[in-house]
Order: structure tokens, then sequence, then C-alpha cells
């Protein structure tokens, strides 16, 4: 995988969209409108904020030889059960958040970025992440 494309595309969009939160839940809730009313309290934007640099620290330590990635993955998934958040919203918001880049990076997305994202999220949607999986 090519992980420097994916830190790149990170740093980039960083630096040309800022905080990006609003436009990776915006996405999100469009297409699942469900998971909206799950952050009714969260008026300041703050545990959306907190919950996208979680998932954008857990991509990096998974580049870097996961080292926890994917045992937080699989405790936020149990923990977020709870919450009533299918599993399978976990591989939606990874899309979601590579969607939202390309957006924010325009013509700066380069074909080995959209290779890497491709290939990241494929590992990512064959993580097991319920609890029994």
């Amino acid at each position: 995988m090519n992980s420097a494309a994916i830190v790149q595309s990170l740093e980039l969009a960083a630096e040309r969209g800022g905080d990006i939160t609003t436009l990776v839940y915006a996405k999100l809730f469009a297409r699942c409108p469900d998971m909206q009313p799950l952050f009714v309290r969260d008026t300041s934007g703050a545990v959306r904020g907190e919950m996208l640099a979680r998932t954008i620290d857990a991509i990096l330590d998974y580049l870097d030889g996961d080292n926890y990635a994917t045992n937080l993955i699989r405790s936020e998934s149990v923990t977020h059960d709870g919450y009533g958040v299918p599993p399978e919203t976990f591989a939606t918001f990874y899309s979601v958040l590579a969607e939202t880049i390309e957006e924010v990076l325009g013509s700066a997305w380069t074909p080995a970025m959209a290779d890497a994202w491709r290939e990241l999220l494929d590992a990512l949607s064959m993580m097991p992440v319920a609890a029994g999986t």
C-alpha cells in the first residue's frame, strides 16, 4: 500500500480545507441520516472532531505497522454498537473520509492517492469489527 500517498492526501487536505470535520459529517449524515440524531448533544461539534481525529490517528497507525489501530477499531465497534451504530457504518465512514479528501483536493488528487485509498478502504472493510467476528 502506498502509505505516502495517503499521508500526502491528508496533509494537503489539512492545508487546503483546514478542519474538514463539518464536511465529513455532512456527507456521512446525507448517506446515513439515522446517524445524525446520535449527535444531538454534540452542539459544538467537539465530539465529531475528536472522532475524526481518532479515525485519522488510527489510519496513520495502521499504515505504520498497526501497533494499535486494529484493536482500537474493534473496541470502538463494540462501544458504538451500544449506541446503535451498526458495524458496517465504520466502512462507510472511512469511505466518506476518502471522498471528502478527494473533493477538498480537487485537481491535486492523484491516481496514486486514489489507488492507495482504495487499497486502504479494502483492507479496513475486511477488518473484523463487531464482537464475535
